[in-house]
């Protein structure tokens, strides 16, 4: 009798894994930083939230209702999309800084710490799955995506992964990436996409100059 073959589900990804990979993905709203027309993601108050579901920040349900929130109160939701623009910006710094082996500025230091007291700030302790986790104090405030950013920010600017951060290789992408190799030779956010896209430039150039 052929005995079957139990597959088992992968291993969840470690916590700070996936606050690398949220963070990180709010940095690269903002694509081809290197050249002279980056293209921006977070054109609107509903762009940022629809963008929050999307990384499962928050809840279908909640996003629902902060872009009803925002709907009513656009004025209030125009200032969190600027403020949340100003988080990525210092995140943008400081992952520069990272990647260029230099110390943080000040004022890309504060920025961020302001955004980390005030996603603590705004918060409380639940029970989860025999643990506890920290969530949003309310689910209605505007302000709810730049909280859960924040605390995101907060676990993975104190964590190792920070030393791992890098930017693609590419000279019109902009886009940052965790290395996870073992000897940090990651060069490219996407292989198949920024990686084969500077080989074929590459091949190019090496055809016309030997032409």
């Amino acid at each position: 009798m052929a005995k079957s073959t139990v597959r088992r589900a992968p291993p969840p990804l470690p916590a700070e894994s996936v606050d690398a990979e949220r963070v990180l993905a709010f940095v690269n709203t903002l694509s081809g930083r290197p050249t002279p027309s980056p293209v921006e993601r977070l054109v609107s108050y509903d762009a940022l939230v629809t963008w929050a579901r999307e990384q499962h920040l928050v809840p279908v349900a909640a996003a629902e209702r902060l872009l009803a929130q925002g709907h009513k109160h656009p004025h209030q939701a125009a200032s969190v999309l600027s403020r949340a623009r100003e988080l990525r910006e210092a995140l943008n710094g400081l992952a520069a800084a990272i990647d260029a082996g230099r110390v943080p500025s000040a004022q890309v230091l504060d920025t961020i710490g302001g955004f980390l007291a005030a996603a603590y700030a705004h918060g409380r302790l639940v029970p989860h799955e025999g643990t506890l986790q920290w969530v949003a104090a309310t689910d209605d405030e505007l302000d709810r995506v730049l909280w859960e950013i924040g605390r995101a920010a907060g676990r993975l600017v104190l964590s190792p992964r920070l030393g791992r951060v890098r930017a693609c290789a590419a000279g019109d992408c902009g886009w940052w990436f965790v290395d996870d190799t073992k000897n940090r030779s990651r060069r490219w956010c996407d292989m198949k996409l920024c990686g084969n896209r500077e080989k074929l430039r590459r091949f190019r150039a090496h055809q016309k100059q030997g032409a």
